[in-house]
């Protein structure tokens, strides 16, 4: 909680960056773990001949990725009410990607967060997350 008031948080808080170094293995564990077999991540030279330079990440890795540093930063009783988001500039093997959040409105202990996940070729992901905050 902030000093003299009853909010922990308050719209235009920051939430310190998150870097995520983006691995081969990182791009094909996701891709594995969430079920999702396309070549296009974890066959390079599959992806090279649909048009892609490597592998890339998918959504569903991302998805996690997102939901992991709303927790981290709002701590393990946080719940994660809705998350959404969209793609664009694709996560290959090599790049990096910096999370960064903003609050954008507090309702009790609801909290409203803007997401962007920046890396070499620009934003990967953007979007929202709702996340319950119990006191």
């Amino acid at each position: 909680m902030k000093p003299g008031t009853e909010t922990f948080v308050e719209p235009g808080d920051e939430l310190p960056p998150l870097t995520i170094p983006i691995t081969r293995t990182l791009i094909v564990a996701g891709a594995v773990a969430s079920r999702d077999y396309q070549d296009v991540h974890h066959d390079a030279e599959l992806a090279r001949e649909k048009g892609s330079p490597d592998i890339f990440m998918n959504i569903l890795t991302t998805n996690g990725l997102v939901g992991r540093y709303i927790t981290d930063h709002f701590g393990p009783r946080a719940v994660l009410r809705r998350v959404a988001i969209r793609l664009g500039a694709p996560n290959h093997p090599g790049d990096i990607m910096v999370l960064t959040g903003t609050v954008t409105e507090v309702d009790g202990t609801t909290v409203h967060v803007r997401v962007v996940g920046a890396n070499g070729l620009g934003h990967h992901v953007t979007g929202t997350v709702t996340v319950e905050v119990p006191r």
